[in-house]
């Protein structure tokens, strides 16, 4: 994923998670929260390569280094979800919540490296599934 993308998919998410504050009604039903830091360490290198038509494209690269949360609790609603996740690099850790309609409360807990894709799935009703590894 290059640079800029990386960074419009988290302004992305950073939309979203003021989009969920600003839902956030004044008679305490709900509770949203958001945290960004990031989303690169050091100094951008500009990469330039031909597409297939022979024009010069570029784009901007450096060392990917974020961590985010967000999540909603609205009691009117029965909307209760969230995720946290950070990467360093090429190595990403991180886990997502919802509570499903029929009151069962999912947790993905996830990482991707090297090594490929990992995740661990957690049912609060004891309907746990072990995630695969995938390429």
């Amino acid at each position: 994923m290059g640079g800029a993308r990386t960074i419009e998919l988290i302004v992305s998410i950073l939309m979203l998670s003021v989009l969920f504050d600003d839902l956030v009604g004044a008679d305490g039903h709900a509770h949203s929260f958001q945290h960004f830091h990031g989303p690169v360490t050091g100094d951008a290198e500009e990469v330039t390569w031909k597409d297939k038509h022979g024009h010069h494209d570029h784009d901007y690269v450096a060392h990917p280094h974020y961590e985010f949360s967000y999540g909603v609790e609205d009691h009117h609603t029965g909307d209760f979800h969230g995720q946290k996740e950070h990467r360093d690099g090429k190595e990403v850790i991180g886990e997502y919540t919802i509570k499903e309609p029929g009151g069962n409360v999912r947790t993905v807990k996830y990482r991707a490296g090297k090594d490929g894709f990992f995740a661990h799935v957690i049912n609060s009703n004891g309907n746990n599934h072990e995630g695969g590894h995938h390429h």
